[in-house]
């Protein structure tokens, strides 16, 4: 696949954000330009800012991030490699997550806590305010109400435009939805972990981004998916995005990688629009 011609982002179609930001519709995250367990800085930052650079390149105007990636190393990566940012680049970031060690997650959903995160990103982002702040998980000591309220407050104070969530559950999101409007859902999900589909559905309903992670999974070993590789002289990884891309026009993928040619075979997914029946092939193979 590498004697190709890149394809664009833009293939795969544009989606909107709170009805005033629209970006196109595959997006990347920058969760893995770090080190091992997503713990302190990547083996090599130049190469880390080359991905960054090449996926706006790639037509890629939606970059999500948070400031638990490193932690901080993510959000300074890409500062140090698009700052001054083009005009139709929204990054999105995360907080209410703490890092102890490498691969290790506590949450913390503190009101005080996601002020101080979410300030500090704009900080390293270079940013006077953030297009898209996400709540990157329900803390269980702390009510949602009281951790989305802390949200509602820098919103108001214009450092935030766009609150999205993440990892939450229907009951969640609704209790959430009581106190600010909420413009996009990031679960895990992928053709063979579909735990959230009637959140994805809820999307398209409401008309809200679905952002799956960990979405290129669950096809490696599926026959019927080479076979449809082979008919698009694709990879079945891109065939995954592909299958993701259809679901929903409310979905935005966001697959990360530190590889520029990871990169590029992964937005070549834009291209490669598949039929009714060969989404229902994977669906079913998948099942």
């Amino acid at each position: 696949m590498s004697d190709k011609k890149p394809a664009n982002a833009a293939s795969a179609g544009t989606i909107d954000l709170g009805g005033d930001l629209t970006v196109n519709r595959l997006g990347f995250g920058a969760m893995r330009i770090t080190g091992d367990g997503i713990w302190g800085d990547p083996p090599s930052r130049d190469e880390a800012k080359a991905v960054l650079r090449r996926a706006v390149e790639l037509g890629v105007n939606f970059i999500d991030t948070a400031d638990a990636y490193g932690p901080n190393v993510s959000e300074e990566l890409i500062a140090e490699a698009l700052y001054p940012y083009p005009e139709d680049l929204v990054i999105a970031t995360k907080g209410g997550l703490v890092r102890t060690g490498p691969g290790v997650w506590p949450s913390n959903g503190r009101p005080e806590h996601l002020v101080e995160a979410a300030e500090g990103s704009l900080r390293r982002l270079k940013l006077e305010q953030i297009p898209l702040y996400q709540f990157h998980r329900p803390d269980p000591e702390v009510p949602v109400e009281d951790s989305i309220g802390a949200l509602v407050t820098l919103k108001e104070q214009g450092k935030i435009r766009h609150i999205g969530v993440s990892n939450v559950n229907e009951e969640q999101l609704r209790r959430m939805q009581r106190i600010t409007p909420v413009v996009s859902i990031q679960n895990r999900y992928n053709v063979d972990d579909r735990t959230s589909e009637s959140l994805v559905d809820l999307c398209e309903q409401e008309q809200l981004a679905f952002l799956p992670w960990a979405p290129i999974q669950g096809l490696d070993d599926s026959a019927v998916a080479r076979e449809i590789a082979r008919r698009y002289d694709a990879t079945t990884r891109q065939i995954a995005l592909a299958w993701m891309l259809a679901r929903s026009p409310s979905m935005l993928p966001i697959p990360g990688t530190g590889s520029v040619s990871h990169l590029e075979d992964n937005v070549r997914a834009a291209e490669i629009t598949l039929t009714p029946d060969e989404v229902a092939q994977l669906t079913k193979a998948a099942s």
